[in-house]
């Protein structure tokens, strides 16, 4: 009998854990739960008709084929569609620059497995998405976060970094951004600064990843650039996702960059799942292709709209002083700021009891700060939850509060 496996592990296999949010949701099983904690979509936006319709017609025209291997680029019609939507956006893309993948999580792996040694730097957000953290930690990588403010990362911070790692003699391939209501912080970047930032990774030769899964679920204000289309030199690699705007039971995502950097992907995916779902690319295929991508994101938007002004309402109307929260134009998620004496974790521990689930905001600063932070998610709990939840959570931080 197997007692331990650790003397089989590799360096990589050590440096693996689980997910704290994954391992939160285990406690959503709790009847009566009202959850804030995973960055899950509205059961109510998943267009099932209209998918069912689709499936059949897959399966009655094209079956054999979507019952088939595909290749490792991607179903070519799928590829073209993006392309087209991307360029009717402002790209200028062909099917060479774009590579489908099984989920945006699987091109943050694959690009760290494509460029990182154990010991270089990736430069990201503090905080920041938590899965890309993991991801870049695996393949041996350091990680130096920069910080926040409103407008997002700070750029006079950023290069101080640049210029102190250089130094001290570190090497520094990636620059991982969330430009568009940030994961966890619902910050958006505006031009000026995603501008800068390009010239700052140009100036230094750093690749950027963009990171652009909530992009499309805007709900106020004007759409800034792409950071794709800003860059002239092909040093973004761009990720987008139908998670968030379909379906994550899809696990479909796709990468946009440059060809050789497309095709280095294209090596390394090979390696790990040969292709993505063929017949769930189809599907989303032939959805695009009768419009019925941009009629039920509308609808989507419209309900997260309410549901982010509902939660920003009760959050005005309950939460005690002293307590701070975004207030995004789009995306999931609030990120919410308690007083500096205040444990965030202490909070999670006894709104649990209360029926009421969050993820502490610790869990995305890469330097162990943040313990007085909480992100917020809006989208997934119906007006009803939301109110009762946000009073849940306000009662324990005002006795949390009125305990110090």
């Amino acid at each position: 009998m197997i007692k331990s496996i650790n003397h089989y592990l590799s360096n990589a296999g050590k440096r693996m854990k689980r997910s704290a949010i994954r391992e939160i949701l285990k406690h959503l099983q709790k009847p009566g739960m009202i959850s804030f904690a995973g960055g899950l979509p509205a059961p109510e936006s998943f267009p099932v008709d209209d998918l069912k319709d689709v499936v059949l017609e897959i399966i009655e025209n094209n079956g054999p084929d979507g019952l088939q291997y595909g290749t490792t680029e991607g179903d070519p019609l799928l590829r073209k569609l993006l392309v087209e939507r991307h360029n009717r956006q402002g790209l200028k893309l062909t099917t060479e620059n774009l590579i489908i993948v099984t989920g945006s999580q699987q091109a943050i792996d694959l690009i760290a497995k494509v460029f990182l040694d154990p010991e270089d730097y990736v430069l990201c957000g503090l905080p920041s998405y938590l899965g890309g953290l993991n991801a870049f930690t695996v393949y041996g990588a350091k990680l130096k976060g920069i910080t926040l403010d409103e407008q997002g990362m700070k750029t006079d911070e950023l290069e101080e970094t640049i210029i102190r790692l250089r130094e001290l003699g570190r090497r520094i391939k990636l620059l991982y951004l969330i430009p568009d209501f940030q994961n966890p912080a619902g910050i958006t970047l505006p031009d000026n600064r995603r501008e800068k930032i390009i010239q700052i990774a140009k100036k230094y030769d750093i690749l950027i990843i963009e990171d652009s899964p909530y992009r499309e679920v805007r709900f106020e204000g004007e759409p800034q650039k792409l950071m794709q289309e800003m860059d002239p030199s092909g040093r973004v690699i761009t990720l987008c996702s139908f998670s968030k705007i379909l379906a994550p039971g899809f696990r479909v995502g796709w990468i946009i960059g440059h060809p050789l950097i497309i095709d280095k992907i294209v090596m390394a995916k090979q390696t790990a799942d040969i292709c993505t779902s063929t017949f769930v690319q189809k599907v989303i295929a032939r959805y695009m292709q009768k419009g019925l991508l941009e009629k039920n994101l509308e609808k989507t938007i419209a309900l997260y709209r309410e549901r982010r002004t509902h939660m920003v309402s009760c959050f005005r109307k309950y939460m005690p002083e002293g307590v701070r929260w975004t207030e995004p134009q789009g995306g999931l998620f609030l990120f919410v700021t308690l007083p500096g004496n205040i444990d965030a974790n202490d909070v999670f521990n006894k709104a649990i009891e209360r029926n009421v689930a969050f993820v502490t905001g610790s869990t995305f600063f890469c330097n162990d700060t943040g313990r007085n932070t909480m992100r917020i998610n809006f989208s997934f709990s119906n007006e009803e939850q939301i109110e009762t939840g946000v009073q849940r959570l306000a009662e324990v931080i005002r006795e949390e509060i009125e305990s110090k």
